[in-house]
């Protein structure tokens, strides 16, 4: 017999601990958060530097690689994704910085209510606390600890910044602030010297409440569906299907590629690429795993006449 819950979350990174913790928090509503990784109790995940040896860990990331891009001259590229409580904000570097204001506005103009900058930026304030206290653009009593890393720079990050400034790019104290443009240095998602991941901010103080359960380990493989209604969902939990279903809301929660691919799995996709697989469709949807923007990465290697991180932290 399948569990009934008022909601069901899939998804424990950095939008299902949120979803998590609101959700329980009135005591009125059981919920079941799902997660296909496990603990986030890992010295590499605590300890900031850490993340350089989670970054190809198979047991707390997907580890993704994408197929050969033309555009890229067929390159392949590597896209780390977070298989663990937190998510990617538990293997992530932890840099702070929200969006450009007119991101959010152009998806409000494409016809997303809600998304408006108006909209998230009381949001964004809501969710941090800032080391530096609060101000008109920085939160100063939310949950998610937000830290200055300026005492813990290498001097070489002072010489680029001067470089910068001489070629009369501004220095930018704050990311975060009144505007992006300009040269400087971030903060980061961290709390007395450890991470601070959704995990530990938003999970971590829900996790006494009994009406909240947190099952981790569970890969979802399927949604399930009454009436073309999502009822519920189908996972694998320990070599065995369990299903568990929602008087409520069933959430995907499972980040830009696994949210997508379990729709998908479920029938909910393109017509066309669901029948080719074989999958039976529940629902066309053309716009499910399509127009995924991510940020391009180009690292610059340079030759230095001082020693830097390289040589001071070893291998």
């Amino acid at each position: 017999m399948a569990e009934t819950w008022d909601f069901i979350v899939i998804g424990a990174g950095s939008a299902g601990c949120v979803l998590a913790n609101r959700l329980s928090e009135s005591g009125r509503h059981r919920v079941l958060l799902l997660e296909a990784g496990g603990s986030d109790l890992n010295l590499w995940i605590w300890m900031p530097i850490g993340y350089g040896k989670t970054f190809f860990d198979p047991r707390v990331n997907w580890m993704y690689r994408t197929e050969p891009d033309p555009n890229l001259n067929g390159r392949v590229s590597y896209w780390p994704r977070g298989k663990v409580l937190g998510g990617s904000s538990s293997i992530n570097a932890m840099v702070f910085i929200r969006g450009q204001p007119r991101d959010f506005e152009d998806w409000k103009a494409a016809g997303n209510p809600g998304w408006g900058w108006d909209d998230v930026f009381p949001v964004f304030r809501r969710m941090e606390t800032n080391d530096r206290g609060a101000d008109p653009w920085r939160g100063g009593d939310g949950p998610l600890h937000v830290a200055t890393m300026d005492r813990d720079l290498h001097p070489l990050c002072d010489t680029f910044i001067e470089a910068a400034e001489a070629l009369q790019i501004p220095r930018n104290p704050d990311f975060n602030g009144a505007t992006q443009e300009g040269v400087g240095t971030y903060q980061n998602t961290a709390r007395d010297g450890m991470r601070m991941s959704a995990a530990r901010a938003y999970l971590r103080p829900a996790r006494r409440r009994r009406n909240l359960a947190v099952e981790s380990r569970c890969l979802a493989t399927r949604l399930l569906f009454e009436g073309g209604r999502v009822c519920g969902v189908e996972d694998l939990r320990h070599g065995r299907r369990v299903q568990a279903r929602a008087r409520g809301e069933v959430i995907v929660s499972a980040g830009a590629i696994n949210a997508p691919q379990l729709l998908q799995l479920s029938g909910i996709g393109p017509a066309g690429l669901l029948r080719d697989k074989g999958i039976a469709v529940v629902r066309d949807a053309p716009g499910v795993g399509r127009n995924l923007q991510d940020h391009f990465c180009a690292d610059f290697i340079y030759r230095c006449r001082v020693p830097t991180l390289n040589q001071q932290l070893g291998p």
